[in-house]
């Protein structure tokens, strides 16, 4: 085997091949330059690689220096990974790409990603699968990077990072099944999400199995992760999809009618609601509106005659004691509807709560009822006793048809013992 050590400089303009690559200077491939490396491609501590053309990796990558393409010239910089034997992508230092083309007949995991790995450019995922296998490694798409063409065949199994305010959709899978998650475009240029797939992990959901009431049936075959990393305050609408292979057939009977997403919230240690737009033809599910929170993502029905028009659903326990459970009257969704009203009576008929655009938020952290009078009441900010109370919600509700006012009136019990 030929060993190929870049002591100095080199500008490559015309192809070559090499065998096993040591760069310990620099290298710099011009645009519209061809190179290979028929074996390993190692960049060591010292190395600086600025690949402005196109190299095929046809062995492992080790890159302990400086891998980059100048920004010029950004838009002919690739980097194809090609073999039909196993591929390990590693070092010390994140390699940076713009375009990057997996293509390898490797069945199961076809490339090894030890380190992490960053895109600027199109991912085109054309065979193989990408396998992290270290919590704190990603890889990751920078503003304006795209994952193209994502199969059972090719995808990437770990965290994949997104940076940036654009429309995405992850490339991700478990075990070799391809289970996208597409967020809208977050409103900041700095914002990063972070997401995973996992496919078959039971004792996850043994010990997550707590359920708002007014969701039914949970999947409990697979989940998604997705999180907003620190510094980041951008919202996004979810999308999620459904395979006959991991989502359990009667999850699936009445799918436009009560397929819903629903998230794990750690506070009340049970899964709430996000709504869900259901498109059959695509099978893919949607929230409604910006997901309310971040965590563990999966798919369940909802019990459809707790749904008001706009999935608003109505809890009627309140018991506030600090517990994060039930320590407000939760009319979930409500904010979605901010002409709305609120009004508390008790069992002998006074107006003992009132107010407008209720839990504006749509947290519960401000304008909701904790078991204090408040609003046009005789006395405000009183703690009030145990005992069964009368609500009335109104808000209105605007569809293809106009809008309208809906109403929903009913009991609620406040223990505030």
């Amino acid at each position: 085997m030929v060993q190929k050590k870049l002591l100095l400089t080199c500008l490559l303009s015309s192809p070559l091949i090499f065998g096993q690559t040591v760069n310990e200077g620099g290298l710099y491939i011009k645009p519209n330059t061809e190179v290979s490396t028929l074996f390993s491609f190692e960049n060591k501590e010292s190395a600086q690689t600025f690949n402005n053309g196109t190299i095929y990796f046809y062995g492992d990558f080790i890159n302990n220096g400086l891998y980059d393409f100048q920004s010029g010239e950004k838009t002919y910089s690739k980097a194809i990974f090609t073999s039909d034997k196993k591929q390990t992508i590693e070092g010390k230092n994140i390699a940076n790409f713009y375009h990057v083309v997996f293509d390898n007949s490797t069945k199961e995991v076809a490339f090894d990603l030890l380190s992490g790995m960053s895109s600027e450019g199109e991912v085109v995922f054309q065979n193989g699968i990408v396998k992290l296998y270290s919590d704190d490694k990603s890889f990751a798409f920078l503003k304006g990077s795209k994952a193209l063409n994502a199969s059972d065949a090719s995808h990437i199994e770990g965290w994949i990072d997104k940076i940036g305010n654009d429309e995405f959709t992850f490339p991700e899978g478990d075990k070799g099944l391809y289970r996208f998650a597409k967020i809208s475009a977050p409103k900041n240029v700095k914002d990063v999400f972070a997401s995973r797939y996992i496919l078959e992990d039971k004792d996850f959901f043994t010990t997550r199995s707590g359920k708002a009431g007014v969701v039914e049936n949970v999947n409990t075959n697979e989940y998604w992760e997705l999180n907003r990393m620190d510094n980041s305050e951008g919202s996004i609408i979810l999308t999620l999809s459904w395979d006959e292979r991991t989502t359990p057939e009667e999850l699936l009977k009445n799918a436009e009618e009560n397929l819903h997403i629903v998230r794990w919230d750690e506070q009340q240690e049970m899964w709430v609601d996000e709504g869900g737009i259901v498109d059959a033809g695509s099978r893919t599910i949607t929230s409604p509106a910006t997901v309310k929170g971040f965590g563990y993502f999966t798919l369940a029905t909802v019990k459809t005659d707790w749904l008001l028009d706009g999935d608003v659903v109505v809890y009627n326990f309140v018991s506030p004691d600090g517990d994060g459970k039930n320590d407000y009257f939760l009319v979930d969704n409500i904010n979605r509807f901010p002409n709305n009203k609120v009004e508390i009576y008790n069992r002998w008929g006074t107006r003992v709560f009132e107010t407008s655009n209720y839990d504006n938020n749509g947290n519960g952290t401000s304008n909701v009822f904790t078991g204090f009078t408040e609003g046009r009441v005789i006395n405000k900010n009183k703690p009030l006793p145990t005992g069964t109370y009368f609500y009335i919600i109104s808000y209105e509700y605007s569809d293809d048809n106009g809008s309208r006012m809906i109403k929903k009136s009913g009991y609620l019990h406040l223990e505030s013992n």
